[in-house]
């Protein structure tokens, strides 16, 4: 669905992007992460047209990018941009015939989405008379509006309650599910595992990290195993530093070299495993062992 090749961006002397290569696939939600200041904003910019690269291409669909794909794009900024004077009909109408539809239609699209949200009472109501969580609704609807096959989303649960926060996330998994293909801007590492199928990580303007989550994850695993036992046959070696909790020990041991069954068989002999489970890193682990090793390295 969109392609980058060696996409560089400078802000006079600060590098914001560096030879940035991604491949966003067509259906996917992809997560983009990094730390502030590692050049995502600068990257979804330069998708939305809002400014221009130093070099590079970026390719939607196979086709170079130009104004025309303004209307396939979905955009919701970290910095929500609503008139706040305006009300929220008038609002999503006005949006809707900016991304370039008729009269009839957007109005019938509005009304089925603001049923959809329970927010019909509020069709009159001025955007600055809504709570934040109301506004960030209208914002979602307005962004999504126009069936935008490629929708870009910078922090789209920041300003919720965990209940519409829950919503909004059923929502992009629908949208991903009619073939939408989403890009996913944020630092909730815990939306990442849901509800990303591709990462890819940009700190100090590189990427450093791509590939989906499982393959992520499967590059970082440490080939540790977390064991717990019950009525050791056999004295446990102190080495192993086990923890004893009524009559289950526990530990952690290294695969050091050996296949997880060859471990395990190995540990049958100390008594009945009750747990045996690898331990991989979570995307937050992850994500700050990056960042961190970067800042060192």
């Amino acid at each position: 669905m969109l392609q980058t090749l060696k996409l560089n961006k400078s802000y006079g002397q600060n590098r914001a992007l560096t030879d940035l290569d991604l491949q966003v696939p067509k259906g996917v939600i992809f997560g983009l992460l990094g730390p502030n200041g590692a050049g995502k904003s600068t990257f979804i910019r330069i998708i939305n047209q809002i400014i221009d690269a130093d070099s590079g291409q970026v390719l939607i669909d196979g086709v170079e990018l130009n104004p025309k794909h303004i209307s396939q794009i979905g955009y919701l900024p970290e910095e929500r941009g609503l008139y706040k004077k305006m009300k929220v009909w008038d609002q999503m109408l006005y949006f809707a015939r900016l991304k370039g539809l008729s009269q009839s239609e957007a109005k019938e699209r509005i009304h089925r989405w603001l049923s959809k949200m329970d927010m019909l009472t509020w069709r009159e109501k001025k955007i600055e008379d809504l709570s934040k969580g109301m506004a960030q609704k209208v914002q979602f609807i307005s962004t999504i509006l126009h069936n935008p096959p490629l929708l870009i989303l910078d922090e789209p649960f920041s300003g919720f309650d965990p209940v519409n926060a829950e919503i909004i996330k059923d929502e992009i998994l629908e949208l991903k599910r009619q073939g939408t293909t989403v890009i996913l801007s944020t630092h909730r590492m815990e939306s990442v595992e849901l509800l990303c199928d591709q990462v890819a990580m940009i700190n100090r303007s590189h990427k450093i990290l791509d590939g989906t989550i499982r393959e992520v994850k499967n590059s970082f695993r440490p080939e540790v195993f977390t064991v717990s036992l019950v009525q050791p046959k056999k004295e446990i070696p102190t080495e192993w530093s086990a923890k004893s909790t009524d009559g289950i020990w526990s530990f952690t041991l290294p695969l050091s070299g050996k296949s997880p069954n060859q471990l395990l068989g190995e540990l049958m002999n100390y008594g009945e495993i009750v747990r045996f489970e690898e331990l991989v890193p979570s995307m937050e682990e992850i994500f700050i062992h990056q960042v961190k090793s970067m800042h060192h390295g």
